[in-house]
């Protein structure tokens, strides 16, 4: 018997390495380390259900504790690796966690604005269960929210926020919301509708620093020399891929830990998926972007397995995420980057449409609000590769499925 695999990275793509390892019959030791001391959870709800103050953190694992004994997993909570050897990994309790094969999942840590009173009281960041309690809890009695960033995390909290009554206020640098994922048109509609339920969103306005009394945070200080009061503040920025442990292990970092399609880093044996991975384009295999979700965490999870098993699966899986900010739920199929065109289907002002990406006239991707058929119809279509013509798509009592065509090539 070898020494079999160390994952390390108790998160959704950690875990599901360690299963999907199990799955396809692997009979060797598996152990998972994680630096939280729980067991593994879900996250996405972090941002969401969580924060309303009666869900059942109970909801949020992945698995019930005893499910890894029984499969034969080492779970190991609350353990950080801090030092890597010949074919051993070292933890910070003094652990020697011998391996032949190795999976890093360490995931993403939240950007940090470097700004005078950042570490105030007050100001928060949301990426773990510890961040959403002492957030939760803070929530309950605050007035004044501001949430720092217009991304999907800082949107979400923001409508939480507001369904509880608080006065709240984003703040975004960009001229618009969602800015890096999501054409004009959508970002307007999320301003708009964020506004219609009593959020103040201030675009263009960067945060200069906090100012606070007694070492809590009072308010955010705007480049235009504003002040926004506040009792509470999430900064959402944005994530940083955890490298730390793949660089002393002299793997090529670029933005991220690099791999190939089947999960693969630059040292023989070594696998990486997750939130703390650069990969090549899904759909093309052309250069390198890093996909913050749940599913594509399971996707290369799943090819990671493969590929310590000497199985190459490459995952050509189309993209797909996923934001519910109070009654507005924003699915995503595909990837939207480089399109030229887009087809908007339904009417914006009614909370209740989608717009469909193309380039050069092929189908990218779709951004559904509150029309999941259209979400389906578009991810099937990438996934089987046929075509849906735009100058059919935009007559929203047209069924997207029933327009599927062979894309037609010059």
């Amino acid at each position: 018997m070898g020494r079999g695999t160390v994952v390390v990275g108790g998160g959704q793509a950690g875990v599901q390495v360690a299963l999907e390892l199990r799955r396809r019959g692997e009979r060797e030791g598996i152990t998972v380390v994680g630096e939280e001391p729980r067991a593994p959870y879900q996250r996405p709800p972090l941002s969401k259900e969580f924060l309303a103050g009666d869900y059942d953190v109970g909801r949020l694992a992945f698995r019930k504790p005893e499910y890894y004994a029984e499969a034969g997993i080492d779970l190991l909570t609350g353990e950080r690796v801090i030092d890597t050897g010949n074919g051993v990994l070292v933890t910070d309790r003094g652990r020697e966690l011998p391996y032949d094969r190795l999976a890093l999942a360490t995931g993403a840590a939240p950007r940090k604005l470097a700004v005078p009173g950042a570490g105030l009281g007050g100001v928060h960041h949301l990426r773990d269960l510890t961040d959403a309690f002492r957030l939760r809890e803070e929530l309950a009695w605050a007035r004044h929210v501001v949430v720092v960033g217009g991304g999907f995390v800082g949107l979400e909290v923001a409508a939480a926020a507001r369904a509880q009554g608080k006065e709240v206020t984003v703040v975004e640098a960009a001229d618009r919301l969602l800015g890096r994922s999501v054409a004009p048109v959508v970002s307007e509609f999320y301003r708009q509708a964020h506004a219609r339920r009593g959020t103040v969103v201030r675009l263009s306005a960067s945060v200069t620093g906090f100012d606070g009394e007694s070492g809590r945070m009072t308010g955010v200080l705007l480049g235009d020399g504003s002040r926004v009061p506040a009792d509470l503040v999430l900064v959402g920025v944005g994530a940083v891929p955890r490298t730390d442990l793949a660089e002393r292990l002299g793997l090529e970092v670029d933005g991220g830990i690099v791999v190939d399609a089947c999960s693969r880093t630059s040292r023989p044996g070594v696998v990486a998926a997750g939130d703390c991975t650069v990969r090549p384009h899904p759909r093309t295999g052309d250069g390198r972007i890093r996909l913050e979700s749940v599913p594509n965490a399971l996707a290369q999870a799943n090819a990671a397995a493969a590929a310590l098993l000497g199985q190459e699966e490459a995952d050509t899986s189309v993209p797909w995420f996923w934001s519910h900010q109070g009654d507005l739920t924003l699915q995503i199929a595909g990837l939207s980057t480089g399109y030229d065109q887009c087809v908007v289907r339904g009417t914006p002002d009614e909370e209740r449409f989608s717009v469909l990406y193309y380039r050069q006239g092929e189908l990218l991707a779709v951004d559904a609000v509150n029309r999941p058929a259209d979400y389906m119809a578009v991810r099937r279509a990438l996934t089987i590769g046929a075509h849906i013509p735009a100058d059919g798509a935009a007559d929203a009592e047209v069924p997207l499925k029933t327009l599927f065509c062979e894309r037609t090539t010059v």
